[in-house]
């Protein structure tokens, strides 16, 4: 990595800490902290929605799916218009409606305080293990190519994003995210151009060693719920944008910057648009890869593969400057991600758990202190957490199997609460751990029944199919109860 490499990313990490921290003096009030006075423009919580969507895990995952296998992945992008035209129809105007800057606010007022304990703290325990795990992908880069402490450089990041996201609130991390998502889309094309004019017989090249190599296949069409096929990848990209676009606080809260319900719904929707182009433009990226070391075999490395093929064409074919562009991209995904998580982790707390109690002269200074201490709190915790990654990688994933019960049971509640209304608070917490039950299984037969004598109870369905069965199973369980609890209370009063 050249001088000038590092220059550019030093510049660009240093110019979104002072531009993020600009926006303190317009960041005098909890109303500011988490909604930004309704005022940011559109166009940018439309880019802050689409950077909040990407994160350095799928700039680097999806180009190195696409260079192992094929454009499987992208059947997940084409579930997004569907996912989002539900979520503009009915979940913006509804969170528009309760007019509170956390999501979890309708789940108290539709079936009381264990709803939004459930849903609030499985998002914080869960953005938390997200910003940890980023922040660790993050360090990766820069201690391959200088060879710095990972520690040191988690650090540094982590704190360079809090900085920013304390002082700034959600306007400086709305802003912020609009700058990092120009940026990152900037450095993958510029990437995709590299790649496709370094083919020593010209672009068409490209395209015949990845057609005679299946390469632009969506995967198999075939009825099987066993493996990763289009209509596997479609649904499941259905549920869980829908949990996305739908239920997260993330973009939730975004929701609620905007002027109107009519500008919320149109940054919803672009946001998400955005994702499907450049979705392609990612996995065309992983595409080119393979061509290029096709032709190129002997600068890739022996035992180069996956997520790491990326970062190596990076590291060792990009010309000067260009590198640090591309490292500063990566950069950009990622702490766009662990911003919003901050402020959103600290809105979440302040709404849910203390908003109520906070009365009198003193309430808006109590709310600023709990707004920042959470914040530093969350961050500290996530930089832990990062730490703890380089060696106890294992369990970490364990963990992730975990967070998807628990966000698959959230999607369910909600989607209960909204299209049941007759369902009340038992049936939905019946249904709720029917659910979790389900999911769980899905998710951890890998884990518990990977043995031969107990392969016999382990799931037959694909991985990606949890959401979908477990989301399911929590709506249909709750609504038979709630339809149950109420005929047998008619007969009662009959």
């Amino acid at each position: 990595m050249a001088t000038i490499d590092l220059l550019v990313f030093i510049v660009y990490l240093v110019g979104i800490i002072l531009f993020g921290s600009s926006f303190y003096w317009k960041n005098k009030s909890s109303s500011s902290f988490t909604l930004g006075n309704k005022n940011i423009p559109t166009f940018v919580i439309s880019l802050s929605i689409f950077a909040t969507f990407v994160s350095s895990i799928s700039y680097l995952a999806i180009p190195g799916q696409a260079y192992m296998s094929d454009w499987n992945a992208f059947a997940f992008s084409l579930s997004i218009p569907f996912a989002l035209i539900i979520a503009v129809k009915f979940f913006v105007p509804l969170y528009r409606s309760v007019n509170s800057p956390s999501a979890y606010t309708y789940l108290e007022n539709r079936f009381g305080p264990w709803a939004k304990v459930y849903a609030s703290t499985m998002y914080l325990l869960t953005q938390l293990m997200r910003s940890g795990t980023i922040l660790f992908l993050l360090a990766l880069p820069l201690n391959v190519l200088y060879g710095w402490n990972i520690i040191t450089i988690i650090v540094l990041t982590g704190a360079s994003v809090m900085i920013y996201s304390i002082l700034g609130g959600i306007q400086a991390v709305i802003w912020t995210d609009a700058i990092q998502a120009v940026i990152l889309i900037v450095g993958a094309l510029v990437c995709a151009g590299v790649i496709l004019f370094s083919m020593p017989e010209g672009t068409g090249q490209l395209f015949r060693i990845a057609t005679a190599h299946n390469k632009f296949s969506l995967g198999s069409f075939r009825m099987d719920l066993s493996s990763s096929t289009f209509w596997v990848v479609l649904i499941y990209g259905l549920f869980i944008n829908l949990q996305n676009y739908g239920i997260d606080q993330n973009y939730v809260q975004r929701y609620m910057t905007a002027s109107t319900e009519k500008e919320a719904k149109k940054s919803a929707m672009q946001g998400g648009l955005i994702y499907v182009p450049v979705s392609l433009l990612f996995l065309f990226i992983g595409t080119a890869l393979f061509s290029y070391y096709t032709v190129f075999p002997d600068q890739l490395t022996a035992g180069v593969q996956g997520d790491r093929v990326f970062p190596y064409f990076i590291a060792h074919q990009l010309p000067p400057g260009l590198t640090g562009l591309l490292i500063a991209s990566i950069f950009a995904a990622g702490m766009s991600t662990i911003s919003t998580s901050i402020n959103s982790s600290a809105t979440v707390i302040l709404t849910d758990y203390f908003k109520k109690s906070l009365k009198g002269e003193r309430a808006e200074k109590k709310s600023m202190k709990i707004l920042y201490s959470s914040s530093i709190i969350f961050s500290i915790s996530s930089i832990l957490i990062a730490i703890a990654m380089i060696n106890v990688q294992s369990a970490l994933e364990v963990w992730w199997k975990l967070a998807s019960i628990f966000s698959g049971g959230m999607l369910g509640l909600f989607l209960l609460g909204f299209f049941a209304p007759r369902v009340k608070n038992k049936a939905a917490a019946i249904g709720v751990i029917a659910g979790v039950l389900i999911i769980g299984w899905l998710s951890l037969s890998p884990i518990f029944f990977n043995n031969p004598e107990m392969q016999e109870y382990a799931s037959p369905f694909h991985g990606y199919l949890s959401i979908v069965f477990g989301t399911s199973g929590i709506f249909i369980v709750g609504f038979q109860i709630g339809c149950f609890m109420n005929r047998k209370i008619r007969i009662v009063k009959a």
